[in-house]
């Protein structure tokens, strides 16, 4: 008899390795067309913006001196590892939560995949209005904001499912 949650796992996975994917992709993109701080603009409110990020959301410990690389990578192994975990004790009618957490995880791989290569994540999607800009971000951190909304709402949705 076949492992249903392994079924469900496997059925899912390519959502992780899509979004890891487009994430670096467009980041080796960004970087090697961009000028770093020089905005293109593409749309009124939406630039590409080259920014790199040494911190977490929103330049969290970006100017702690370098030991934030080394604490956000184990800490974001640790989150994929236990999220890795999760979606294989899934059950295969968890259709919301395996796409949310495969989000997530993908978002999450390709941030860590930037920290460790290059020390930094790269940005460069720029939302603003007027002179306000949104802290940029890149395809991984939309990956995981759409996913974490995702998660909330199948949560108030199905508040008593069975994980």
């Amino acid at each position: 008899m076949p492992d249903n949650s392994l079924i469900g796992f496997k059925q899912w996975s390519w959502i992780t390795i899509l979004v890891i994917t487009l994430d670096q992709l467009t980041k080796i993109l960004a970087d090697q067309f961009l000028q770093y701080h020089q905005p293109v603009e593409l749309m009124p409110m939406f630039n590409f913006t080259l920014m790199y990020n040494k911190g977490a959301a929103f330049s969290f410990l970006a100017n702690a001196g370098g030991w934030q690389r080394w604490f956000f990578l184990i800490l974001t192994s640790a989150v994929s590892i236990f999220i890795y975990l999760w979606l294989k004790k899934l059950k295969t009618h968890q259709v919301l939560q395996y796409s949310a957490l495969a989000l997530i995880l993908g978002g999450a791989i390709g941030n860590l995949i930037d920290r460790a290569i290059y020390g930094h994540v790269i940005d460069f999607l720029d939302v603003y209005y007027k002179q306000h800009h949104w802290p940029a971000f890149n395809i991984a951190d939309s990956a995981i904001t759409i996913g974490a909304i995702l998660l909330i709402y199948d949560t108030l949705k199905n508040p008593h499912e069975d994980s």
